[in-house]
């Protein structure tokens, strides 16, 4: 069975490392490997160089990097269409994900999709309440088992790779394509090990655009949403103007105010400039579908005894 490692890269320098323990992983097993580096435009200039010299002294790794910085989720994508395995194990290029708890993954591999379930994450409170958030949205939207927690360290199918691929979208999302493709989903318990250097790069506004994605792109739940609200609204409209009506011809009472008349028009006003907002960011979905705009595009690639191009996807 030959099992491909794909790593999506930004600014990492580790990588010799990450090679060097997946190797030893490998070394005491029957399974082939192959490890996948994708460059998701570094800003570190020495990265690229880095990654090619691995690639070229190093049969079992190959290197690509993208035109530019296209995200993670984009960036996994590409390296899931490059892996040949039977099955595709992808990880963080920050040795929080320990080279050495692939074997628990493999220890799964007649599933379609195994998760790693970190034992307690070494990330703050606010990271982690976020998290939560997310997870609990994730179910929701996507019908993730509640007890299982979305990773990044994940082994999936050959079979899940390739219903994923076959999904066209410019704003792809993991975990909506995994689910999308199977529901034959596992945990598997491993430590979730501290960062070696830097910080994370998901910063606040990443992580919002990437719960925009969820949203809007997977799901129909905000505009459902605003629907309801409206058709709420709506009731709520007839009943105050018909209570309004009965109370002025049966008891003569006269309903004065015009605060609260000014109120309503605000609310109302908001409410239809909300609903405006959301149909928009799913027009901008459909115009960007419909342009058939690539997920991400390839610079070059490197690999041993095959000189590195332009290529493009």
């Amino acid at each position: 069975m030959l099992v491909s490692v794909v790593i999506p890269v930004y600014n990492t320098s580790v990588a010799e490392e990450i090679v060097d323990r997946i190797g030893a992983v490998f070394a005491s097993r029957s399974e082939s490997y192959e490890i996948v580096f994708v460059d998701d435009f570094s800003p570190s200039q020495d990265v690229w160089p880095r990654l090619a010299a691995l690639a070229a002294r190093n049969p079992a790794v190959r290197a690509i990097q993208l035109t530019r910085n296209f995200g993670q989720h984009a960036a996994t994508l590409c390296g899931l269409r490059e892996a040949g395995g039977d099955v595709v194990i992808t990880m963080d290029d920050d040795l929080e994900h320990s080279p050495e708890d692939i074997p628990a993954l493999l220890a799964h591999a007649d599933r379609d999709i195994v998760l790693a379930q970190f034992k307690s994450k070494r990330h703050s409170l606010p990271t982690r309440i976020g998290s939560r958030i997310k997870s609990f949205f994730d179910w929701v939207i996507l019908g993730k088992p509640r007890h299982l927690q979305f990773s990044s360290y994940r082994m999936l199918s050959r079979v899940v790779v390739e219903g994923m691929l076959s999904i066209r979208t410019p704003h792809p999302f993991i975990p909506a394509l995994m689910l999308h493709v199977t529901k034959d989903v596992t945990g598997v318990e491993v430590e979730h090990r501290q960062r070696r250097e830097g910080h994370s790069n998901y910063t606040f506004r990443k992580r919002v655009r990437l719960f925009n994605d969820l949203l809007i792109h997977n799901s129909s739940l905000v505009l459902r949403l605003v629907g309801n609200t409206g058709i709420a609204m709506a009731g709520v409209s007839v009943f105050v103007a018909g209570n309004t009506i009965y109370r002025k011809f049966a008891h003569g009472i006269a309903i004065g105010g015009w605060a609260s008349l000014f109120a309503a028009q605000l609310l109302i006003g908001g409410l239809l400039l909300f609903g405006l907002g959301v149909i928009g960011e799913y027009l901008i979905r459909i115009i960007e579908s419909s342009e058939t705009r690539p997920t991400y595009l390839i610079r070059r690639r490197a690999r041993a005894s095959v000189s590195a191009d332009l290529q493009g996807r």
